[in-house]
């Protein structure tokens, strides 16, 4: 990706324009997350190739300070509100990275802060930013996850990977009629009582960065690759089209 820097970074710093490279959404938790009543999980990780940790192609946590890093940052992580699939069955949560985690991935993937000039009250931004951006994520991929609330009422996400330059047929017709390409994609497996299904997340450039510190605006659905899948999104392509029909036809009645 180059000098390009993070998708939160950019938003802070507003006479950027540079486009993001994926970062990963969730890692393990630090110690304090010992006491919690469900355990946190850790985020698997991509250093070498023998590093490499399949559920998000990432490399290992990184808490140390780079060495040429200008201030100290907090190496606190916060629990998401997303449950991992584990191959025992317990309850986990997935966690998210801590500021130095960030900073150290953005380095790695090519990012240099003195061109950024970036300050240390953008890391916490940055940080906020990137969690409600997964936390809305998963919401989005629970409204798909209730079509099948009777087969399985608590679905968890079994792993995830960024592939921000390899950008989706719907992404890339949109590019075709006009429309700006997302700067940034995420595959998710969600683990469905057993039953892996793929979801396949845009996320698109939303403007200014809201108080809820979400800025993106996402397009998440379930990959073509099953014929299940293939049903859900024509069903939810029907109930909109009668939604937003009835909806018009309330609204002339009203108008008569």
């Amino acid at each position: 990706m180059g000098n390009k820097v993070s998708a939160e970074a950019m938003h802070i710093k507003s006479d950027k324009n540079d486009n993001p490279p994926p970062e990963c959404p969730m890692h393990n938790k630090t110690n304090e997350a010992a006491s919690a009543k469900t355990a946190p999980s850790e985020c698997p990780v991509q250093h070498s190739k023998n590093d490499i940790n399949p559920y998000n192609m990432m490399p290992p946590a990184n808490q140390q300070p780079a060495p040429d890093q200008p201030f100290p940052l907090p190496t606190n992580r916060q629990v998401s509100s997303i449950p991992r699939a584990m191959p025992d069955g317990s309850t986990e949560f997935w966690v998210y990275p801590s500021q130095q985690m960030f900073w150290n991935a953005m380095l790695r993937k090519g990012w240099r802060w003195k061109d950024d000039e970036i300050k240390q009250k953008d890391m916490d931004d940055i940080i906020r930013i990137h969690n409600a951006n997964n936390e809305q994520a998963w919401q989005e991929v629970l409204k798909w996850e209730a079509l099948h609330a009777k087969e399985c009422g608590h679905p968890r996400l079994k792993s995830f990977g960024g592939k921000a330059t390899d950008y989706s047929p719907r992404a890339r017709f949109r590019s075709w009629l006009g429309y700006e390409l997302p700067f940034d994609r995420h595959d998710w497996i969600v683990d469905r009582c057993g039953k892996d299904v793929r979801y396949v997340i845009d996320y698109y450039d939303g403007g200014e960065v809201d108080n809820k510190y979400q800025f993106a605006l996402l397009d998440v659905r379930p990959a073509m690759d099953s014929f299940e899948n293939v049903w859900d999104r024509m069903r939810v392509t029907y109930m909109r089209y009668r939604y937003e029909l009835l909806g018009n036809k309330e609204n002339t009645k009203l108008t008569n």
